[in-house]
């Protein structure tokens, strides 16, 4: 299946930071492999478990991550969640196989910055990690055309509370007070969630929120 980057192709020319994880001994070492050879990565860590891998990001700075959608035990659309709720955290690519046609789909509702087939060769995986380090994001083309019908429906949880509380009004740090979290954090979803939207503004957010309340209600 090929991939395609929301916002184009781009580089970076820093060495990135990456974790792998992978509950395949031998797709880890594989990869671990690859990426150690390649001088525009860094690979910090892998782990074979999502509890190791969220045990990695906690203690090291990594850019991008790299997991299988089938990690054992919390798997990955846990894992996001987890991650969704710290303060900074690396970007996520999912790199699992594709038969199941609602993996990528659910993988962007879930957190993830990218996919990328196993069907596609290692080094494309390395290019779509080069382009999510750039703050793209990237995922099938046509599940992403298909999430776009209805772009609220990417939204987390906790990104579906705080567009509602946006469209009361609340300012980020009553958001931070209502919610219990950080100011940071605050900013952190708010990013996520404008990008999912596609959107630039609160403003923009708020009235996408309201276009579809109205839909749903008629």
């Amino acid at each position: 299946m090929e991939s395609r980057s929301i916002d184009g192709v781009s580089s970076v020319s820093k060495v990135i930071d990456v974790g792998i994880a992978d509950s395949n001994p031998l797709m880890l070492g594989a990869l671990s492999e690859r990426f150690e050879r390649d001088p525009r990565f860094n690979l910090v860590a892998t782990s074979g478990t999502a509890e190791g891998f969220l045990e990695v990001i906690f203690r090291a700075d990594i850019a991008v991550g790299i997991i299988d959608w089938n990690l054992p035990s919390l798997g990955a659309e846990r894992l996001l969640e987890i991650m969704l709720a710290q303060e900074a955290g690396p970007r996520i690519v999912i790199y699992s196989q594709d038969e199941i046609s609602e993996i990528p789909r659910r993988a962007m509702a879930a957190g993830a910055a990218g996919f990328c087939s196993r069907d596609e060769s290692v080094e494309r995986l390395m290019d779509v990690v080069g382009e999510i380090a750039a703050g793209r994001m990237v995922f099938p083309f046509l599940d992403i055309r298909e999430l776009r019908q209805d772009p609220m429906d990417t939204l987390t949880d906790r990104e579906q509370a705080m567009i509602a509380l946006l469209a009361r009004g609340m300012s980020n740090k009553e958001l931070s007070t209502e919610l219990e979290i950080s100011l940071n954090t605050v900013k952190f979803h708010l990013r996520n969630m404008f990008e999912k939207l596609s959107v630039n503004s609160r403003t923009q957010a708020i009235a996408l929120y309201y276009s579809k309340n109205r839909s749903g209600s008629s």
